[in-house]
């Protein structure tokens, strides 16, 4: 592994620490993830319509990004990646001691996932900073390898926990320990050297006519991820009843999955082009939308549960091909401060969708099914795969 990172990362940058940091703050996440939708659901008492009310506020720091970083303009890559962490640290710490209602518990959220959406941007920023010369596409992929790593050790403490101990009174505490390990992260984090500089030209918003089908596949890739992303553990929770030890198994098996296969898909983006990524990971999607959509309908309730499952698992794997529109920019752009720079409106702008689907999306389960909302992610998906074929590459095929 460690000659794999030599190959792929230049070796006068600080990739260690910074790979460190992601696998710690992968840890804290994975021990949060693996509870927080069972929390919402048995001791906050949020339905269908409240976790996509919920999900809508924690979704607004992403749709706000790209104001957020114009008022930070004079930081650099690495100062935002820290700063991420510290309010991460602070999101985390008030879930652990707030009492359990709607309007806190959502507050908390938004703030652990403002420092969440600033150390977005500024990671894939950092990772292609430090790779070398047409090695982006690896680069991302075992960033993303070690993020999972650090997550699925997480969820498999929460499956150890939750499986031999009383689920209600384990909450506060597994967001305690949540808390200390995203405070050694954010140790890391402040080891993180280097200064990407701003442009200082660029104060204001960033956008640029040629990044105008970039910013289009963002809003359609954030729409479809936005579906799984809220919805799909709700799904299990709410209609198969699915406790915290199986979510968290489902988690942990779906991060696995995307540990061993990001630098695969990391790798086939460099190999193959983005654009032929892009296309590719949509088609799937459908099959996926629909298993998990009707498969009550075609199997019994017990084998259903297990399709929409392994559906999950695999939506989680073709989501990694999310990192080609990553390297579709670095493609293009004239700079590393451009790709910066336009990653991060990238995130903004996919979140004008994703606030909407997350909003709405709760609504159209409770109204009109389940099956009605992922026919809706399906049909974005096609849409994404559409507009991708349109891209001209340049140096990739």
């Amino acid at each position: 592994m460690k000659e794999k990172f030599r190959e792929i990362f230049k070796e006068d940058s600080c990739y260690k620490v910074f790979l460190t940091s992601l696998l710690v703050t992968g840890l804290g996440y994975g021990i949060y993830k693996g509870v927080i939708d069972n929390y919402m659901a048995e001791i906050v008492g949020m339905g269908e319509f409240d976790r996509g009310l919920a999900e809508f506020f924690r979704e607004i720091p992403g749709l706000m990004l790209i104001f957020i970083l114009a008022a930070l303009y004079m930081l650099s890559a690495q100062k935002l990646y820290k700063l991420g962490a510290v309010i991460m640290l602070v999101g985390m710490g008030m879930l652990s001691v707030v009492t359990p209602t709607k309007l806190l518990v959502t507050v908390a959220v938004c703030i652990y996932s403002l420092g969440e959406h600033i150390q977005l941007g500024m990671k894939n920023t950092l990772s292609l900073e430090f790779a070398k010369e047409k090695q982006g596409g690896q680069a991302l992929g075992y960033q993303n390898a070690l993020y999972q790593a650090g997550t699925v050790v997480g969820y498999v403490i929460i499956i150890i926990i939750f499986a031999i101990m009383a689920a209600n009174k384990l909450y506060k505490p597994v967001f305690l320990a949540a808390t200390l390990i995203m405070a050694i992260g954010a140790v890391f984090s402040f080891k993180v050297d280097g200064n990407i500089e701003t442009d200082k030209s660029k104060s204001r918003f960033y956008f640029r006519k040629k990044y105008s089908k970039y910013y289009m596949l963002e809003v359609f890739y954030g729409a479809r991820k936005q579906v799984f992303f809220t919805f799909g553990p709700y799904v299990l929770i709410l209609f198969y009843g699915a406790n915290a030890a199986i979510i968290s198994l489902l988690f942990a098996i779906s991060a696995v999955c995307c540990f061993f296969l990001a630098p695969l898909v990391g790798k086939l983006i460099d190999r193959i082009g983005y654009k032929i990524v892009m296309i590719s990971d949509t088609l799937i999607l459908v099959i996926v939308c629909f298993f998990y959509g009707f498969a009550h309908h075609i199997f019994p309730r017990e084998i259903a549960f297990i399709v929409c499952c392994v559906n999950y698992i695999l939506d989680s794997v073709i989501s990694l091909a999310s990192m080609a529109s990553n390297v579709y920019v670095q493609d293009i752009s004239d700079s590393q401060e451009e790709v910066k720079a336009t990653i991060s409106t990238g995130i903004s702008v996919n979140h004008l969708i994703t606030v909407l689907i997350a909003l709405f999306g709760g609504l159209v389960w409770q109204t009109l099914g389940i099956e009605t909302l992922f026919i809706i992610s399906a049909v974005l998906g096609l849409c994404n795969s559409a507009y991708a074929a349109t891209i001209k590459t340049g140096n990739q095929g």
